[in-house]
């Protein structure tokens, strides 16, 4: 008996020294696929090294700056402005085109008049987003090439008298621009009083002057319907307002596109 007890101990043992050598095992295969999140229950942070730029200065490059491109434009900035002095300070034919262009660029005014016709054209009013109304509207409108009265009335002074503008009496309490155009200067004029200047897409400028308040501001877009400013009228219900057009370099007659009657 004392035989067969024993025979049945060492039985026992090898079966669980098997067992847990196969246990050990499928814990090794097992831990090849289970995170440390699953096996401890943590989070592993990522880490981020810095580069030997970033540890030398201890402070972090910005992701959106790059030293070599920013290196690069300046100094291509600078043989941008070396070539230009050169260009300036020789004497050589070869540079007087180039001397022409930059002269050009920099003295000639910027055609905001073109510019916002030419977007209102392409992409509607800038507004339309916040108005849907007024952009419905804008569209079933029709777009003609007639100028409009600033405001009618009787002439009392002529192109001929001034060679510049006409003086015309209103009963109208506002003045509006004869066409759509861009607002180019708001002054306090010696001879014309407080006026306003339109830049209007085909070049042409025009001028209103002699107002007693203004509506709009410097580099403001305006329609022809658009109250630039107000006239001063007097007691007995009429006012006196300055206008004039400029073609080029030159003032040409208003009664000679616009009809003041």
């Amino acid at each position: 008996m004392s035989h067969r007890a024993d025979e049945f101990r060492r039985r026992m043992a090898r079966r669980k020294k098997n067992r847990q050598s196969e246990e050990e095992q499928v814990s090794r295969q097992t831990s090849l696929y289970v995170s440390d999140e699953e096996k401890y229950g943590s989070y592993s942070f990522p880490t981020y090294e810095a580069n030997p730029i970033e540890e030398k200065n201890n402070k972090p490059n910005h992701p959106l700056f790059r030293a070599d491109l920013f290196i690069f434009k300046i100094l291509f900035s600078a043989c941008l402005i070396l070539l230009t002095a050169i260009a300036f300070k020789g004497n050589s034919p070869v540079f007087q085109e180039v001397r022409s262009s930059v002269t050009y660029a920099l003295e000639e005014e910027f055609q905001f008049a073109i510019v916002a016709k030419w977007y209102r054209e392409q992409f509607g009013n800038p507004t339309a987003l916040f108005n849907q109304t007024d952009q419905k509207t804008e569209k079933s409108e029709k777009v003609t090439n007639e100028l409009a009265v600033p405001a009618s009335g009787r002439i009392t002074e002529s192109f001929k008298d001034n060679g510049q503008g006409i003086i015309v009496e209103t009963n109208s309490p506002v003045v509006k621009p004869m066409n759509e155009g861009t607002v180019s200067e708001v002054a306090e004029k010696p001879d014309t009083g407080l006026t306003i200047m339109i830049k209007h897409a085909d070049g042409t400028k025009s001028w209103y002057g002699d107002l007693d308040e203004v509506n709009v501001s410097l580099y403001d877009y305006v329609e022809k319907d658009q109250a630039l400013g107000k006239i001063k009228i007097n007691e007995n219900k009429k006012g006196l307002y300055y206008f004039a057009i400029e073609q080029g370099n030159n003032f040409i007659d208003p009664i000679q596109v616009i009809s003041f009657d």
